[in-house]
Order: C-alpha cells, then sequence, then structure tokens
C-alpha cells in the first residue's frame, strides 16, 4: 500500500536523522510514491549527515530542527512546518522520535522515569497539539479518514502492551522507563483518537517490531528496511477501522 503515499500532499516525520526516522524518509523517497513534502526533522540537522545527503538528492525532503523536548522549538518547527505546507495542510504526522532509557527495579531512578516519559510521552501529545491546525486544514478537504486526510501515527512498542507483560514474557526486557514510557503513548493514543475522530483525524499506535538500530542493538532479528517496508504498508493502508487501534508491523491487532 506505499503507493497510497502518493495521495498525501505533506508527511512530517520526527526523529529523522538517523534509525526508523531515517529509514522512513529513504524508502518513501526512493519507493516511486514520495508525498509531495516529507518534513523531516531532527534535533541537530547539521549533525544528520545522511539525511542531508536525501535532501540533496529530492527536493522534496525539507529539514526542520526540533527538540521534542522543547515547547519553544515545537513552536518554532510547527511555525516552519505551516510555513511550508500552506494551505494545503498536515496529511500525515509520524510521532517517531523516541529514547530508551534502560533501568530495572534495582537501577530505576525518578529522573529516568521522567526522562524517558517527556520524550516518549509528553512529547508525541506536545507535537500534535502544535500541529492540530494544520491536520485540520488538511482534513477538512477530504472525506473517509487515512493519509490522504489526516492521520497521526505514534510509534510505539509491544513492550508497552500492560497485557502481554506477563507470563513467560515477563522474563526480559525488564525497562521501568521505556515500557511504561510506551504504556503511557498507548493511552494518549486512544484520547487523541477520541478527541480527534470529529475532525476525521485519524489516530493509531503502531509497533514497528524489534529492529537493528541504535536503539535496537546488533542482536535484533528486523534490518530497518524490513521493518519501515511493512510500516509503510500498514500506514498507507489505514482507514477508519484502524482509527484508535495498536497495530503491529505485520498489521495485526495488539492486545493494550
Amino acid at each position: 500500500m506505499t503507493h497510497a503515499f502518493k495521495n498525501c500532499s505533506n508527511l512530517m516525520v520526527t526523529g529523522a536523522s538517523r534509525g526508523l526516522g531515517l529509514q522512513i524518509v529513504e524508502s518513501l523517497v526512493t519507493g516511486g510514491f514520495s508525498p509531495g513534502k516529507i518534513i523531516a526533522t531532527a534535533r541537530n540537522p547539521d549533525g544528520a549527515k545522511e539525511l542531508q545527503s536525501l535532501a540533496e538528492e529530492h527536493q522534496n525532503i525539507h529539514i526542520i530542527k526540533l527538540d521534542v523536548t522543547s515547547q519553544e522549538s515545537i513552536e518554532r518547527a510547527a511555525s516552519e512546518v505551516g510555513q511550508l505546507v500552506q494551505e494545503e495542510g498536515l496529511n500525515c504526522l509520524i510521532n517517531n522520535a523516541g529514547i530508551n532509557v534502560i533501568a530495572n527495579l534495582e537501577t530505576v531512578t525518578a529522573d529516568k522515569m521522567l526522562e524517558n516519559f517527556h520524550t516518549n510521552s509528553v512529547a508525541p501529545l506536545m507535537i500534535t497539539k502544535a500541529m492540530l491546525p494544520l491536520l485540520k486544514r488538511a482534513a477538512a478537504k477530504e472525506m473517509g479518514m487515512g493519509i490522504h486526510r489526516a492521520a497521526v501515527i505514534n510509534m510505539t512498542s509491544l513492550l508497552g502492551s500492560v497485557e502481554l507483560y506477563w507470563g513467560d514474557r515477563a522474563n526480559s526486557f525488564k525497562w521501568y522507563p521505556y515500557r511504561t514510557s510506551k504504556s503511557a503513548l498507548n493511552m494518549v493514543t486512544r484520547c487523541l483518537a477520541v478527541d480527534l475522530e470529529a475532525d476525521g483525524i485519524l489516530c493509531m499506535a503502531l509497533h514497528p517490531g524489534w529492529v537493528r538500530t541504535d536503539m535496537g542493538g546488533p542482536e535484533a532479528p528486523l534490518s530497518p528496511e524490513e521493518s519501515i517496508s511493512c510500516v509503510l504498508s500498514v500506514i498507507g493502508g489505514l482507514t477508519e477501522k484502524d482509527h484508535g487501534s495498536f497495530l503491529h508491523y505485520t498489521g495485526e491487532q495488539l492486545p493494550w
């Protein structure tokens, strides 16, 4: 369903300097069905050499500086995005930026919890809130639900599933900050889905798999290319039935 992105005039992805965010940008511009404008954010654009190289080759990539933990930076980025998309609005926001603060019961601290929550749970909400006028502008032009109209995709994790963390599954990845931040992001997603349904803005949470990135580590089974190929296929095929959902990168429903 990646061909669906040709009906998506403007797409924004956070955390695009490396890992899955960078792969999303690369896969979109090299896949033959690129959105009109791809707005790629990075905390330090000057240091994002691979992203800069892509932008030099593809004129529809626009790099914007964004520190997702700074409200001032979020508001400045929203103004820049507004200037880029103009009256078309923003069709797809992919909240991808995230961190993993690893801490078990022995090593967890309040500061570690708050650090992970700020980036993984609070930032996607604040970014979505700042981009809401642009999402509503795009949504007002179409019917139905999906990236052809307006959509918010929150990149979450299977590790945020409360139901799955029990029994045999409870013996690994005892990461208090990360797991709880993704559980909170899932609830943020459902809250947004409730509030934005009347505007026709699709909101959902998507697990990209365990991927070989700086965060996922070398032992992860999926390459970034494999993960994002599936992720973009799922995003491209989203409709009303997926509003408020928590999906695996295969498209399967995941338990909350």
